[in-house]
């Protein structure tokens, strides 16, 4: 029983963790509004916040659960998985660094002002975040078969 709460949370948060970043790329304009900028470092607080919970769910998973932490560690499909993740992680600095620097006119209650070149590389990162998320269920899915 306590495998399947463990899987279901790792499941819940990782569905989480895709929509709030849906919800940044969706709502991430070059000309913005003060709510809308506001909502933006909401949404990249919570991303952060549920990227930790798909680490420590995945952690628990590895340690407790599943077919024991020798497999997983000899696993190269993890070791994969994890790296993978950790490159999102990396990449997710470049909106939250975006978001950031928006404090200053958020406290003046001013839209904050991007550059047109901010704006570009920001929804592109945004897009590769999504775009590698994408593939870790399809790793997830070959180790669970025995690949790796």
């Amino acid at each position: 029983m306590a495998d399947a709460i463990a899987a279901s949370l790792h499941y819940l948060s990782i569905f989480v963790l895709f929509a709030l970043l849906t919800g940044e790329h969706l709502l991430f304009k070059a000309q913005i509004d003060n709510t809308t900028a506001r909502r933006l470092l909401r949404i990249d607080i919570a991303y952060g916040i549920t990227a930790g919970l798909v680490l420590v769910t995945g952690a628990a998973r590895v340690l407790w659960f599943g077919k024991g932490l020798d497999y997983y560690l000899g696993n190269s499909l993890l070791h994969t998985k994890v790296g993978l993740f950790l490159l999102i992680g990396l990449l997710s600095i470049v909106p939250t660094l975006t978001f950031f620097n928006w404090r200053n006119d958020l406290l003046a209650g001013k839209a904050p002002q991007i550059s047109l070149a901010v704006a570009k590389r920001t929804i592109w990162v945004i897009r590769l975040e999504l775009l590698l998320l994408v593939c870790l269920p399809f790793l997830a899915s070959l180790m669970a078969r025995g690949f790796g």
